[in-house]
Formats: structure tokens, sequence, C-alpha cells
């Protein structure tokens, strides 16, 4: 388990605004696509968290996971006495708890499609998931090309291509970073690591998310782990 510590100013600021600092459990950045999801959801909208981080497939893991939460699985959000296990459940509890910074697209219809295309990422996908695992340090061009897989990556090349269209009038799938940006960040990640070719607007948009700010942290920390996982080695 690696702790990272609180900026003192973060944290004196916090503590005179009367808020305390939630907590999120996660797993190494490298491969875990579900803590990937809340975590740069809150870095990119500026919501404070102290971060912990268990790492996978050692043998103390089970035993640090269930200090957090009874799943057996991370990411999990503490927050006070309230602990939230699941990935889009930590993201929806964070757009209700800043409403101010708008992690859902502002229109009603642009919402309802993001939380149906993060519901649809949440639930499905599994041979996509299957064959090309996420590894941020890993290159495996032309591997995992599975029907299923290429099934997938259709799917969501569908899905980037009606969300630009339909509301991206800007940079991202709703015009501005939103959680379904997040939630497809680890497909974007997925789809560099065996080299999936994209069409030049859709490769454009997988661009823009590796380039923000929130991402690209998110992937240099990824880079900088020295642990390898059985599966990848």
């Amino acid at each position: 388990m690696q702790d990272t510590e609180l900026d003192p100013v973060l944290s004196e600021t916090l503590q005179k605004a009367g808020r305390h600092m939630p907590t999120l459990v996660i797993a190494n950045k490298n491969y875990s696509s579900w803590s990937m999801r809340p975590w740069v959801t809150a870095v990119a909208f500026d919501i404070p968290f102290k971060e912990v981080r268990v790492l996978l497939d050692q043998p103390e893991t089970a035993g640090e996971i269930a200090r957090y939460t009874g799943s057996g699985r991370v990411p999990v959000l503490l927050d006070g006495d309230i602990a939230i296990w699941d990935s889009l459940s930590i993201c929806e509890y964070l757009a209700e708890q800043f409403p101010d910074r708008h992690l859902w697209p502002a229109r009603t219809d642009a919402r309802a499609i993001a939380r149906s295309i993060c519901a649809e990422m949440h639930s499905g996908f599994t041979g996509l998931r299957t064959a090309m695992s996420m590894d941020i340090r890993g290159r495996y061009p032309g591997k995992g090309r599975t029907a299923e897989a290429q099934a997938d990556i259709a799917r969501v090349c569908e899905i980037w291509e009606e969300c630009l269209s339909q509301f991206g009038h800007h940079e991202f799938l709703f015009g501005d970073f939103s959680i379904a940006d997040a939630f497809y960040a680890p497909v974007v990640m997925r789809f560099v690591s065996y080299q999936v070719p994209l069409a030049p607007a859709l490769q454009a948009y997988a661009d823009r998310v590796r380039e923000h700010p929130a991402v690209a942290r998110w992937i240099a920390e990824a880079l900088a782990e020295k642990e390898i996982l059985p599966d990848h080695q």
C-alpha cells in the first residue's frame, strides 16, 4: 500500500472551510482501468482527495482492500462514514457533492446520453477488456484482435462518432470534458497499447483525451511505476 501525502496548504484550506479530505483507494495506475475513471474525474474537476494505492496481485492485496471495503475490489471512495465502492457510483457521488463543477453535461439530452454510454462501458465491452487489458507501459501491436474485441472496438467508435457529431462542439464527447470522457480514457489507453487504427477525427479525439492534464498526469504516474503483473510479463 502506498499513501500519497496531502498538500499542507490544501489541508489547511479544507479545515477552514469545514470540509474533510475524502480518500480514494485505487490500484496500480498502469493496469487499473476501474481506478483510472474516478481518479481522472476528481483531478480533472479539481476535487481534492487523499490517494491510497493498493498494489494488485500481492500476498497482502486482499487484506489491504478489506480494510476499506467488503467488495474485495477497488476503487473505493471514503468520505466521512460513507464508503462508495463502485467507479460509476463514485463519479455520481462526486457530481452530487460538487454540482457547481458540472461533471455531467448541462443539457438534459446530453446528460442522459452521457450516462447511457458510461453505463454501457461500465457493464459491457467484455471482449475488449478480455483481449486487450490495460497496460499503459506495454505495446502489443496487432494482438488481441478477437472477433469479440473487434466488435467492441466498432461499438466504441460508433459511440464516439455519434457523441462528437451531436454534442462535441468543442473538444470532447459532450463539448467540455466530462465523466463520459474519463470513462472512455482507459479505452484510449488500450487503443494506444494495442495500436488500434482509428479514423482521423476519432484519433484526434483520442489524442485530446491523452493530452488532457488529468489523463496526462495519470499516464506519467503509471509510467513511473515499477510493478509488473504476471499476465503482462
